[in-house]
Formats: structure tokens, C-alpha cells, sequence
């Protein structure tokens, strides 16, 4: 009769395996704070060391603690098994993540953990366990625990966590060249992600009091992806999905068009890649961002849709079904959620394309505008008005072989317009594109030679409000042409 033999991990080979999980420095950093979350934190504060590029980092809360037995538990990798009930507001699901996400970046991870009077700490050394290949963390003593980095400020709370990442070999890899700069954009960027994925904690709309985070003395504010704070932001209505008997609630947002905002807040909100890259789904679990700026393949992106923005939130009950992976950076809806996103998708596209088009119809219903649109058997063209009154007033001084010279020049014109260049300033940097400057006294010249010239005469007032670019005079043609 066959037997059962067990068969334990090498802990050397394994545990390099789950260095190579792939956190990012920014999604380590979050996984860390996801459990001080869980344990009631008010206050994280993120702080380093960098000497000599020898790197230090250290990630305190003040939430409830742990402690020894539970500790050691919390340093044991698969402490929780995902399958396990779950408090609904427990942001972890498979008890790695305090390993994992440190043993991406660093070879010494350290955790000390205050209740009261009592300090405990254990110690993860990856060095060790290569040499022993023996599944061992270090329990460290008084007087270890008071020469470990960070800890004055550990002690200045009743209760809480401190985390510290020592050896690290993974923020700075391959960067001795320029070390410091790539190290503070390194830090840079943390603090930006940290300001979107924890936006809804930061800005206190939900939880009281807001929590607090701070990044080396500097305190991290919301970045609110769906712009709440501005008027012209659109909330459409909320819809809600029954997924085995737990609720997900979907709510839509069209924020503003960019002639809404300030040239500054337009920039700031456009984010890492603009905002045509994070149109799309915003996925929370327990208000913590755990996906942004995607569609799911539902639909392909589109400068229509750069303006419409989808909060999703879920229960992490149905944590499994959205396969949300160890890191909590990709997730994907099973088929019968799918379906109802591309309809709530269908509702809000006609809003999102209306306002991002709803700017500029007004050059395109003057009697004279300097361009026209012209789309013909699928093909979208633009050209020059040749009968503009500033061209027919040029043309009149020109002989036939001139004529037909200039209206080669404008066919030039035409033909190679900078397509891609105007695409991509308007799809990242509208708020910049600016066209020339003609003051009212350029105006008011022009005006006159068109006068001498007979092109338009003095009840001609109509026809100049109407005609770029004297439409964008600022006082009163009728009474300009009365008053010559």
C-alpha cells in the first residue's frame, strides 16, 4: 500500500523565486501600506536613508500591532489562506505580501512591532538563508531591536508597525551611473502613486479622519482621477451588479473639458501618460485602486472617450472571480460582468464624446472661416477658403501667372499639414496650442484696406463678425465702420 512522504520547499531556490514575482518599487511600497491599513493605521510614514548609496528604508503606522505570536505569523510566507474568510475590509488575500513585496526590493527585511510596552521583532535575512538553506528568521533581542533603524520614531507611538527594507539591491539596480538622480525619481514617482492609489483614504470623502501619509517629512495629497472638486465634472447615475449574491457599484464621471480648467490643473490631472491613456475603469476593492485607465478590451481607446472615467468597486469576496493577482496590479471581470460594462460603456460614450467635442463648433459656422472640413467617400480633407476676403484681396493684386503661383502655394499648404504633430499636442497638451496674436488695432488696419480695396463696404459689419479672424474682435464692427 502506498504512503504519503512530505516533501518541504529548498528554501534557497524558493525563496529567490519569490523575489522575482514582479513588484515594481511603487507596488511593493503598496502592499506594505495595504497592511497597515488593515490594521487601523491613521498615520504611515514612509522615510530613508541613503549613505553613500547604501539604502536604508523604513515604513511605520500607528495601527494596532502585533503581538509575538502573531508576528511570527505574519513573517510565515502563505500566513493566509486566500481561500479563508476575510474581514470586508482586509486589503490582503494571500498572506505573502509583506514578504513578497520586500523581498522584490531588498535582501534584509526587518519588522518590529509595538503594543503598549511590548516590542517585538523578527527578521527575514536572505543572505542567511542562501548560505543555510534552512527556513530561519532571526528573533531579535533588546538591545538589537534599539540599534535597528527607525525605531525612536516606532517608540513615539502607543502601538504600531515598523517595516524595514535593508540590502536593497532591486530600487537601484543597474543605475550607478547617475545613482541619486535615478533614486530620487524613484521616490518621485512612489509619491505619485501613492497619491492616486490611496486618493480615496488621502481626501477624507469617506473614511474619518483621512489618512494620513507622509514621504520623507512630505505629506502625500489625493489625487482624485474623476476631478470631484471641479463643477463641470459630470457624475452619471450609479449602477449596481449582482455577482454571486455581493454587489458591485459602478459609477461613471465625465470630467472636464480642457478649456474648463486652469493651463496647471489640466497638466496635473493628465497624469503619467495623458489622458487619453487613462480613460477607461478605475477597479477598487475596499476604496484601495487596484487597476486604472483600461477598458478591459471591451473597447479599444479613443480621443471620444479621453474625457470618461468609471469607478468600479468590489467586495474582496470576489477577489478570485476578478483574478486579482499576489501584487494587486492586474485584474480582469469574469464574462457576465463584462457584458453589462460594455453596455454601461454604450450609455456614457455619447456624454463623453459630446464634451470633448463640444468646443470649436463656433470657426466651423462662420460664413468665413480661414479653414473648411471637407469628408468625402470616407476621407476627411482640410482646406484653405480661397474666396476668404483677405485672399480675394491679395489675389486682385497678383497677374494670372501669380494667381495660379499662389494657389500652387496654397495646395503645398494643404497637402502637408503636420497631421501627427497637431494629434499628439492635442491629445497631450491642448492647453499649450496657441494661435497668433492680431490685436484689435491689426484688426481694424486690415479692415480698411479691404475698404479701399472694395472688398466689403461700411454695412458690411455682419459679414466681419462672421469672418475669421475678425470674429474675434473685441469691440463693435458696426460702430468701427460708422466711425470712419
Amino acid at each position: 500500500m502506498g504512503h504519503f512522504k512530505e516533501i518541504l520547499p529548498d528554501a534557497s531556490s524558493l525563496i529567490q523565486s519569490l523575489r522575482n514575482i514582479g513588484y515594481s518599487f511603487e507596488t511593493a511600497v503598496s502592499d506594505i501600506i495595504d497592511n497597515s491599513i488593515t490594521a487601523n493605521a491613521e498615520n504611515i510614514d514612509i522615510f530613508f536613508q541613503n549613505d553613500n548609496q547604501n539604502i536604508k528604508f523604513g515604513i511605520l503606522d500607528d495601527g494596532k500591532g502585533m503581538n509575538e505570536k502573531e508576528l511570527i505569523n505574519a513573517m510565515k510566507p502563505g500566513s493566509f489562506n486566500p481561500l479563508d474568510f476575510r474581514n470586508e475590509k482586509d486589503l490582503g488575500r494571500f498572506g505573502l505580501g509583506l514578504k513578497t513585496a520586500s523581498f522584490s526590493q531588498c535582501k534584509k527585511l526587518t519588522v518590529i512591532s509595538k503594543q503598549g510596552n511590548n516590542i517585538f521583532a523578527a527578521e527575514w535575512d536572505l543572505d542567511y538563508v542562501l548560505a543555510t538553506n534552512r527556513w530561519e528568521i532571526k528573533i531579535l533581542d533588546k538591545t538589537e531591536i534599539d540599534n535597528t533603524f527607525g525605531i525612536e520614531k516606532l517608540k513615539n507611538h502607543y502601538s504600531g508597525t515598523l517595516v524595514i527594507w535593508d540590502k536593497i539591491d532591486r530600487i537601484t539596480e543597474n543605475s550607478n551611473y547617475k545613482f541619486n538622480y535615478y533614486f530620487n525619481e524613484q521616490i518621485k514617482n512612489l509619491g505619485k502613486h501613492l497619491e492616486l492609489v490611496y486618493h480615496r483614504f488621502l481626501d477624507g470623502r469617506e473614511t474619518k479622519p483621512p489618512l494620513k501619509i507622509t514621504l520623507q517629512s512630505n505629506k502625500l495629497k489625493s489625487f482624485d482621477p474623476f476631478m470631484r472638486k471641479y463643477m463641470a465634472t459630470q457624475e452619471l447615475p450609479t449602477e449596481e451588479i449582482i455577482l454571486n449574491g455581493e454587489k458591485i457599484i459602478i459609477k461613471p464621471f465625465i470630467i472636464p473639458h480642457y478649456s474648463k480648467l486652469s493651463k496647471e490643473d489640466y497638466e496635473y490631472y493628465a497624469g503619467a501618460g495623458g489622458y487619453s491613456r487613462n480613460q477607461g475603469f478605475y477597479v477598487y476593492r475596499n476604496k484601495r485602486l487596484l487597476i486604472s485607465g483600461t477598458w478591459f478590451r471591451i473597447i479599444p481607446q479613443k480621443d471620444f472617450y479621453k474625457l470618461a472615467r468609471i469607478q468600479i468597486d468590489l467586495p474582496n469576496s470576489l477577489d478570485h472571480l476578478w483574478n486579482i493577482d499576489i501584487k494587486k496590479s492586474t485584474s480582469s471581470p469574469p464574462p457576465s460582468v463584462r457584458e453589462r460594462l460594455k453596455k454601461i460603456i454604450e450609455k456614457i460614450s455619447g456624454a463623453s464624446k459630446k464634451v470633448y467635442t463640444a468646443r470649436g463648433h463656433k470657426s466651423f459656422s462662420l460664413a468665413q472661416p480661414v479653414w473648411f472640413r471637407e469628408a468625402k467617400n470616407g476621407e476627411i480633407f482640410y482646406r484653405i477658403n480661397r474666396e476668404h476676403i483677405l485672399l480675394q484681396k491679395f489675389i486682385k493684386t497678383l497677374n494670372n501667372e501669380q494667381i495660379n503661383e499662389f494657389i500652387d502655394i496654397l495646395s503645398l499648404i494643404e497637402e502637408n499639414i503636420p497631421k501627427e504633430i497637431i494629434y499628439n499636442d492635442m491629445t497631450d497638451t491642448p492647453k499649450n496650442i496657441k494661435n497668433g496674436e492680431m490685436d484689435d488695432a491689426f484688426l481694424e488696419k486690415k479692415v480698411i484696406e479691404l475698404l479701399k480695396a472694395g472688398i466689403i463696404g461700411k454695412n458690411d459689419y455682419k459679414t466681419l463678425s462672421e469672418t475669421e479672424p475678425f470674429n474675434k474682435y473685441t469691440k463693435s464692427w458696426e460702430e468701427f465702420l460708422k466711425g470712419i
